[in-house]
């Protein structure tokens, strides 16, 4: 083989930058998937409100949209800084703005300080993402080198939503035996006490402190991206602005990837992380709680919410390798798109009907205490699919915008399309199709509703990958 097409070694600092990515992609993804798993319970001591109620979805749709529209529009803000201050800087801060607001929402005494911290915390993640995706882009050289760095280390988002299962799985187990959370001063600003100190949301979110630990270690070490670095010091990098990402060269590209950016936002949000509030009716899980008293009922409802979000990170998890061994492989970008978006127009859809109209859902494979069934190779599927979407994103943008747009138009795409336009499907879901959806339960109308979002969303996006630009990721973008 040709030594010119070996790719050269990672150097200890770019492995190092590569640590600290991953680290942060796999936050990222625990930080935001934490709300699933602990929002019945934190609801119903925070708010006293009854799952299946219209306050509380109410709740619900807050909790979910609210920290998006928030998280959207400082992290467009942020994607300026990205390409004005550089990726360094706003990638450390980032990250320490979501692990220190997570940390902090554990000690919520009220709905509107879990809002809040939840809504800082989106900030964090949303302002990281598009950092860290420039910062890797412009690190190597190497075409093939660089679309493999981008795909593997957006993997650690699936392994930050395993891991985040698994910390909540824990905290239910340990949760009565762990030091008692009280309302530290620097917190009492909101109001209220702390009625259950030992609930395990409480410590599920206190967890999405860990990142800023090794990121402490690691951040004197890490230099700021070569190319925008050189661009500054000789003068040549260009000012930013949103004004330019809609020019005669780049309007296609911005509108294009913002459509489909908020579809692929779309069918998480609005199909995918409704999961854990539809398993309560599973007949498996139902078999487990019959003749139980309602707080072990609770308990094992929520184990079972957590494998299945397991399962559904496992399946995201094996869609984004898929999506990192195909980048490089398959020229088109439409194409290699297209592979994840088709199965989902008919297998999105019939995936979460079943969720509502089971009857039955037989145990397929029994592993020690856990019990694979027939949806849990549905929720497998589900993560593939969408999940491999947000892998294509951060490895398609970077190309797609030059070096002193890079973050401003990333950030657009992920922040406007993705976090403000995508993550509203999670309302839709819950305050206007499951309302009108048929089924007998909330836990039924949840399943409709949820098809039919994902139904919609996977259309939309399929259709519009036709006027999807090609990139070529050989070529030089500087």
């Amino acid at each position: 083989m040709s030594t010119e097409l070996r790719a050269p070694r990672l150097t200890s600092v770019q492995w190092l930058i590569c640590i600290i990515a991953s680290i942060g992609f796999a936050f990222d993804i625990y930080e935001l998937l934490m709300l699933p798993l602990i929002v019945r319970p934190a609801l119903q001591e925070l708010a006293g409100v009854s799952p299946g109620s219209p306050e509380f979805r109410q709740c619900v749709a807050m909790l979910f949209y609210v920290p998006a529209l928030v998280g959207g529009l400082f992290g467009l803000a942020g994607g300026y800084l990205t390409d004005r201050l550089g990726r360094r800087r706003v990638l450390t801060w980032s990250i320490l703005c979501y692990a220190v607001s997570a940390f902090a929402a554990g000690f919520s005494t009220n709905f509107y300080m879990l809002l809040f911290f939840r809504s800082t915390t989106f900030v964090g993640v949303c302002v990281e993402f598009v950092a860290a995706v420039a910062w890797l882009a412009e690190l190597f050289d190497d075409p093939k080198q660089r679309e493999k760095v981008l795909g593997y280390t957006q993997a650690f988002s699936s392994i930050g939503g395993l891991l985040v299962a698994i910390a909540n799985g824990l905290a239910l187990a340990w949760a009565s035996s762990l030091p008692e959370i009280n309302l530290p001063g620097w917190l009492n600003f909101f109001g209220g006490e702390i009625s259950n100190g030992h609930a395990a949301w409480r410590y599920t979110l206190m967890s999405g402190l860990i990142p800023a630990i090794p990121l402490i270690v690691i951040r004197p070490f890490l230099p700021e991206s070569p190319k925008w670095q050189q661009k500054k010091d000789s003068g040549t990098l260009k000012r930013p602005s949103i004004a330019a990402l809609f020019s005669k060269d780049l309007r296609r590209t911005t509108i294009v990837t913002t459509i489909m950016f908020a579809c692929s936002y779309g069918a998480a949000f609005g199909a995918i992380q409704h999961v854990p509030r539809m398993i309560p009716r599973l007949s498996d899980v139902q078999a487990q709680t019959e003749g139980k008293p309602v707080p072990q009922q609770k308990m094992i409802e929520q184990v079972a919410a957590a494998n299945y979000t397991k399962v559904q990170e496992v399946g995201g998890l094996v869609g984004r390798l898929l999506l990192a061994l195909l980048v490089v492989r398959i020229v088109s970008r439409r194409k290699l798109l297209l592979m994840f978006v088709g199965p989902g127009v008919i297998l999105m859809p019939l995936i979460f009907c079943s969720f509502a109209s089971i009857g039955s859902n037989p145990i397929l494979l029994t592993v020690g205490s856990f019990q694979f069934t027939m949806l849990h190779i549905g929720v497998f599927v589900a993560g593939l699919l969408t999940v491999a979407q947000f892998s294509f994103w951060g490895n398609y943008l970077p190309h797609a915008y030059p070096v002193h747009l890079r973050g401003t138009g990333e950030s657009f795409a992920a922040n406007i399309g993705g976090r403000l336009i995508g993550t509203s499907f999670a309302a839709v879901t819950t305050l206007v199709v499951q309302p009108i959806a048929p089924g007998d339960t909330p836990e039924m109308q949840l399943g409709y509703a949820a098809a039919i979002v994902a139904t919609f969303v996977y259309i939309v996006s399929a259709i519009t990958c036709r006027w999807l630009p090609e990139i070529d990721p050989s070529v030089s973008d500087d």
